[in-house]
């Protein structure tokens, strides 16, 4: 198998999840008739849990294949949300330090600042599907319909503005709910998770966040970034982030066979 084969894990089955759920209802209403509905309702609470919670578990592969670590000596750099009037100083700190990153982007705000996608590009880095809208308080709720709907319209503004459709995804907030997969067999996209994570997307406080996410820091790694947040420190935490890289001897590059 080779490194591409690897790396893009496509879903084959997106719909494997139903037969699992229509045999756990069957067996609550066995369990009801033959138990009592005490036992009835746990049973209903705990068929509903596991398929509720892998929604919110960002690596979980319940429902789609999930990239969570590369192969090979170097850091896979992502970062999410933009563009935004943060991505021209985010080049200018990638460039200064040497490192590659993927651009997670919403497609809404790709098409309002296409001149950016096209410098990301320009400049060696990646691009990659974050949704269309990024309905953050509820993605994880959304239809078969609106989920592709949302995966597709990004899918197509950036392959409108770079000419090649981006190979990779990231759900919004990590959350990967029952639809996701088909609409990511559809546009042969593989979804991306991350196993180095400071939660710079919110309120924080940089030193804290560079902390988290160097602990984690090691060949192979996946670090989850952001731009543009209302709080302000995102360049201070990347630029700490590639620093810490610098220390530990580790580069950041996209991952191998891929464009």
């Amino acid at each position: 198998m080779t490194v591409t084969q690897t790396l893009h894990r496509i879903p084959v089955r997106p719909w494997r999840w139903v037969p699992w759920l229509i045999a756990s209802q069957l067996l609550v209403v066995l369990v009801w008739w033959q138990l009592g509905w005490a036992w009835g309702l746990g049973a209903l609470l705990a068929s509903h849990a596991v398929f509720v919670v892998p929604v919110f578990l960002p690596n979980s592969r319940f429902y789609a294949p999930v990239l969570s670590r590369v192969p090979g000596p170097a850091v896979w750099l992502t970062i999410d949300d933009g563009p935004s009037e943060e991505t021209p100083a985010v080049l200018d700190l990638l460039d200064r330090y040497g490192a590659k990153a993927t651009f997670f982007m919403v497609g809404e705000r790709a098409a309002a600042r296409s001149e950016l996608v096209r410098e990301v590009l320009r400049r060696g880095h990646g691009v990659a599907n974050h949704s269309q809208s990024h309905p953050q308080a509820r993605f994880w709720s959304l239809g078969p319909g609106e989920m592709a709907r949302e995966i597709a319209a990004c899918q197509q503004v950036l392959t409108d503005i770079s000419g090649t459709p981006p190979r990779w995804y990231r759900s919004v907030v990590g959350m990967t709910n029952p639809f996701v997969a088909a609409a990511l067999k559809r546009h042969g996209l593989t979804r991306v998770g991350w196993s180095a994570r400071g939660f710079d997307g919110v309120g924080c406080e940089p030193q804290a966040v560079v902390q988290r996410i160097a602990r984690d820091l090691a060949p192979g790694a996946i670090v989850l970034l952001h731009e543009g947040a209302a709080h302000g420190h995102n360049l201070a935490i990347i630029e700490a982030v590639l620093q810490q890289l610098q220390a530990k001897g580790l580069q950041a590059r996209l991952p191998q066979g891929t464009a």
